[in-house]
């Protein structure tokens, strides 16, 4: 990637020059925007293969939690430049490995919320006085929602009704840095340009990324595949992470929730790292390093 990508947060400029160097250098990528954010930004899908049943990775759900952004890239990058010189990664044939499956990633599903994380309300355009209501002036910024205040992990229609009360139990009752799901689900077009992708490609498993925990969660409901703890264990012995179980405001409403309920087909959180979101982006490298094995196995099982 162009020089510096990797040592800075991904800002929005930065991102879109990355997918643009991924084009030109790679011609079997297919690069494509699934929806705009509220301030009318891309929301960039990057491919291989046949897109439709494949593996799909989700990053940047959360505006704080851009080393997932990072994390995403690199992997496609090295994915592709294997694939492109039949060069092995991590001592597996990619283009081998790849010939019957697809993976489909967006690097960043809330470029707005990554932009004021980065930015601070500099980063909201027109919406800054209301970011400044919110969270102050500071830049970088303690923002995990989109630009509208919405947390778009807890948007997705899974279990809403039971997570607004738990909102308002804790005193959210309207747009917030973090946690406030919305006046109802899918409210907000980044969640619907996620839902919508879903309901047209309908992929076979899903992986969301966050930051930070080292746990992986798989269970939502009745609807969780019984092959779906296997598909965990192989993943936690891969990076050495936790199974585990969301707690309080985190156990409804999120991604991997509505994928389960809605298709009945494995559907995995993995929170990457550990520490204090922003997670320094010096911690990709070591991050990467522990993970490339668990990201290969996640679209080979």
């Amino acid at each position: 990637m162009f020089d510096g990508f990797y040592r800075s947060p991904p800002d929005y400029a930065a991102q879109r020059r990355a997918v643009e160097e991924l084009r030109q250098r790679f011609l079997q990528l297919r690069a494509f925007s699934i929806g705009k954010s509220v301030l009318g930004r891309s929301i960039y899908a990057l491919g291989m293969g046949d897109l439709r049943e494949g593996v799909l990775f989700v990053g940047g759900v959360h505006g704080m939690e851009w080393i997932t952004t990072l994390l995403l890239y690199r992997f496609l990058e090295d994915l592709l430049d294997c694939q492109k010189t039949g060069t092995p990664l991590a001592d597996i044939h990619i283009e081998r490995a790849l010939e019957h499956r697809s993976l489909l990633v967006i690097p960043c599903l809330n470029p707005d919320g990554v932009e004021i994380a980065i930015h601070g309300p500099a980063g909201a355009d027109h919406l800054k006085p209301f970011i400044q209501r919110l969270a102050g002036n500071q830049a970088p910024c303690r923002w995990q929602a989109n630009a509208r205040g919405v947390d778009l992990n807890h948007n997705f229609d899974a279990g809403h009704e039971q997570l607004r009360r738990m909102e308002q139990e804790a005193g959210i009752f309207g747009p917030a840095p973090t946690r406030y799901g919305g006046g109802h689900p899918n409210s907000e077009p980044e969640t619907r340009a996620l839902t919508n992708l879903c309901v047209a490609l309908q992929p076979r498993q899903v992986y969301a990324f966050h930051s930070q925990g080292e746990e992986i969660y798989y269970r939502y409901g009745n609807f969780t595949p019984a092959r779906s703890q296997l598909i965990g264990q192989v993943l936690a012995s891969a990076s050495g992470y936790q199974l585990a179980d969301p707690e309080g405001l985190a156990s409804h409403g999120g991604f991997k929730d509505w994928f389960i309920e809605r298709f009945h087909r494995p559907a995995f959180t993995i929170e990457v790292g550990r520490g204090q979101n922003p997670l320094p982006v010096e911690e990709l490298s070591p991050l990467y390093a522990r993970l490339l094995e668990m990201l290969l196995l996640a679209v080979l099982v």
